[in-house]
């Protein structure tokens, strides 16, 4: 009996399974209800990574710099100072359904740290978007950011962190 049994699991463990109903016919399935069958989905690709350039503490009370998100100037205040460089302000392009309405969702505060431990943290996002951003004919939209960087701890490096940004159909 138990030899039987261990041959007729094997058996049914073996056996092909058919694909779930509905996901065979699915090219392009969504988890978002509101997207239209066959609707191109949308992608965010980052091609320049927000940059400070060079930057340096006078004190140990720490000091901010911004990165404009227009222009790719920086500003700096409180104990911080510019001691030259390129700052570069992040740039990408939203590729998706043409003449579509997007949203484009920045963080809040995304924290930084140094391969030493330090800390500081990004704030206060822009970006050089519309209120209302629209794909173009091509389903392409590209576009600029820039945030702040605030260090508390009056430590100096190499400060390292991902800023999640998303975007979706509005």
């Amino acid at each position: 009996m138990a030899r039987s049994l261990a041959l007729l699991l094997t058996v049914a463990l073996l056996m092909p399974v058919p694909p779930a109903k509905g996901q065979d016919s699915c090219r392009l399935c969504y988890a978002d209800p509101s997207a239209k069958p066959g609707e191109r989905p949308l992608s965010i690709e980052i091609w320049a990574d927000l940059s400070f350039a060079k930057l340096a503490l006078t004190s140990r009370s720490g000091g901010s710099a911004a990165v404009d998100a227009q222009t790719g100037s920086k500003s700096t205040q409180g104990d911080m100072i510019d001691l030259g460089g390129a700052p570069v302000n992040g740039r990408g392009k939203i590729t998706g359904a043409p003449l579509r309405e997007v949203r484009v969702d920045l963080p809040a505060r995304v924290p930084m740290t140094t391969p030493d431990g330090a800390s500081a943290e990004l704030t206060d996002f822009t970006s050089n978007l519309p209120p209302h951003p629209r794909l173009d004919a091509n389903g392409e939209l590209e576009f600029t950011f820039g945030a702040r960087l605030v260090v508390k701890s009056g430590r100096g490096g190499n400060y390292r962190g991902r800023i999640p940004i998303s975007v979706d159909y509005n």
